[in-house]
């Protein structure tokens, strides 16, 4: 069996469709899959599943939506390895599979290595493992499911590892050159995470190096007025930086800068 959190949950079996419809089912799906292969404790479960106002049977309705999961995976991989899938632990349930059946660990497995291979100054492969692992992300995580209190903060950690993963990315492309085809895409950044301000800065770094000056001026004065209009904020120190090159010299002398990561996140 298949796992896809990188998006909407997706179960799937021999390439068939086999994703969990009823939603407690798949919220606790959710919860055993982003805990893989560790205990996940039956206050957890019930924590998930009914935040601080869970009813008098949370204890047995709980068991009984892992029996619910034990049946459904019973039905493609048989009792025997469906038993030995989703296990009773004290204090709690584990979910076994091995990680390669489940695309959030084969993600952080291809940033790793591109992130080798960049302090092994080889930035092309890495910038081509980084595109592949992103490519695995179909959408928010778990968008099809009504995440409570500990999922929500695991979809806010999954969220934040694509993030580094596309500043990786970005910041190898800067290095190889790519600049004309990053702005499009780092518009469209931009737009999706507007208080990135590392984003604006790779945004107006690539309109500079691809000669277009006014527009990598004009991005700086829309992202400036947005942090004062919307945050009270002044730009970054290297937001600032960036303008101050701009204005003082071309594209070929702002493309000797070394692209940095330290400005603030939003």
């Amino acid at each position: 069996m298949d796992f896809k959190v990188l998006g909407p949950l997706e179960v799937s079996h021999l390439g068939c469709p086999r994703t969990p419809s009823p939603p407690k089912t798949r919220q606790l799906l959710a919860l055993l899959l982003l805990r893989v292969n560790q205990v996940v404790s039956l206050d957890s479960i019930i924590t998930e599943l009914w935040d601080d106002r869970p009813p008098r049977s949370a204890v047995t309705t709980a068991q009984t939506y892992i029996y619910q999961l034990r049946k459904a995976f019973a039905a493609e991989v048989g009792e025997e390895a469906a038993g030995h899938m989703i296990s009773t632990v004290l204090p709690g349930y584990v979910l076994r599979i091995d990680e390669r059946q489940l695309d959030a660990p084969r993600f952080d497995r291809l940033v790793e290595e591109a992130r080798l291979l960049t302090e092994d100054g080889e930035p092309l492969r890495a910038a081509g493992l980084l595109a592949d692992a992103l490519a695995m992300w179909r959408g928010p995580a778990l968008s099809n499911v009504s995440c409570g209190p500990v999922l929500a903060s695991y979809a806010t950690h999954l969220e934040e590892r694509r993030i580094s993963a596309l500043e990786a990315r970005v910041r190898t492309d800067m290095e190889l050159g790519r600049h004309r085809r990053l702005v499009a895409e780092l518009q469209t950044l931009v737009s999706t995470y507007p208080f990135n301000e590392w984003f604006h800065t790779q945004l107006i770094l690539a309109l500079n190096r691809s000669g277009r000056r006014g527009d990598a001026l004009n991005a700086y004065q829309r992202v400036r007025r947005l942090l004062g209009e919307e945050l009270g904020l002044d730009p970054s120190a290297e937001l600032q930086r960036v303008h101050q090159q701009v204005l003082r010299v071309d594209g070929p002398a702002v493309q000797r800068m070394p692209v940095g990561s330290g400005a603030r996140r939003g």
